[in-house]
């Protein structure tokens, strides 16, 4: 049904997820007036963090200790952030470190992200503590692609030439990653750099260190379901899922409503990425009706726009 305006009804698109300040992206992309289909986003808080103070002191002790600065002693020759979680657990720690140990171990520093939304807040990190390090493969747009950009680029750093020929012995040199992770992660990234099948000269050493744990917000489940209940005589409801964490109950509302005859193909649900549509197959039984090629805005908007379509053209 068409609104007094004369334009289409915004469906309700639920953000499982915290909404971000003082801007966030999901927020500003789903409200905009040109989104096909157009939509009103709605946040249900799903995740609680806490940071792992022992890990993150750890880290600190690298930079006060001097064990990130540059040179054959270099503990590790560069970090890996999948998560803005993890930024944010890396930035509160740094801020108790010397700027000017942050500065000399920045240098000819990598840092690996994947996605534009982590990469966002690991520029802002780096421009504030980090300032000669460099950022890559935010484009990459999933942890597979991440280790193969990384395979390429980090090795890169360490190629041979003619000019600077490398001994066997200065070839082991090459440091460890140092990938700071959440409880709950996939090993695609670590799998990969050490790879059994790769020459030892191309496998990339990675220490992984939980700097956060994840929970389920109090009361998530009922907001869910509350939530789902006043939209019950939409057409149609999308939610978009952000993690692993919290499916479980998602499915179980989604299971309820659906037996209740409240919710049936009317809900519809998007992941953001393959790690949550996984989750979903093989731990809830539960097949989502999209997952995003990229972890973005642009990338759930663009693949709910290609569902709807396909639906459209079925005339379903």
């Amino acid at each position: 049904m068409a609104s007094a305006s004369g334009s289409p009804p915004k469906a309700p698109i639920l953000l499982l997820k915290t909404k971000s300040s003082p801007h966030d992206g999901y927020d500003e992309f789903f409200s905009a007036a040109t989104t096909t289909p157009p939509t009103t986003p709605i946040f249900i808080p799903v995740l609680s963090h806490n940071f792992h103070n022992k890990h993150l002191s750890d880290i600190k002790n690298l930079f006060d200790n001097g064990c990130l600065l540059p040179g054959s002693n270099r503990r590790y020759g560069g970090l890996i952030f999948t998560s803005q979680r993890a930024v944010e657990a890396f930035a509160g720690m740094v801020e108790g470190v010397d700027s000017s140990k942050l500065e000399n171990a920045s240098h000819d520093l990598p840092l690996y992200t994947v996605g534009p939304a982590t990469a966002r807040s690991l520029t802002t990190l780096r421009d504030q503590y980090l300032p000669h390090a460099t950022i890559h493969g935010a484009e990459t747009g999933n942890g597979g692609n991440l280790a193969k950009f990384i395979l390429e680029h980090y090795n890169g750093l360490f190629s041979r030439s003619a000019t600077q020929p490398q001994s066997d012995t200065e070839a082991t040199r090459k440091p460890p990653l140092l990938f700071l992770v959440g409880e709950v992660r996939r090993d695609i990234i670590p799998k990969t750099l050490t790879d059994p099948s790769l020459p030892s000269s191309e496998r990339i050493a990675v220490e992984e260190v939980v700097v956060y744990e994840t929970g389920v917000v109090a009361g998530f489940e009922s907001d869910f379901e509350n939530t789902l209940r006043r939209f019950q005589d939409e057409e149609v409801i999308w939610v978009v899922v952000f993690s692993p964490t919290g499916c479980d109950a998602m499915v179980r509302v989604l299971r309820r409503e659906r037996e209740k005859g409240k919710a049936g193909r009317t809900v519809f649900v998007a992941t953001i990425g393959p790690t949550t549509r996984d989750h979903l197959v093989k731990e809830c039984g539960f097949e989502p009706d999209v997952c995003a090629e990229r972890p973005s805005p642009e990338g759930v908007g663009e693949g709910i726009r290609h569902f709807m379509m396909r639906m459209q053209e079925q005339g379903t």
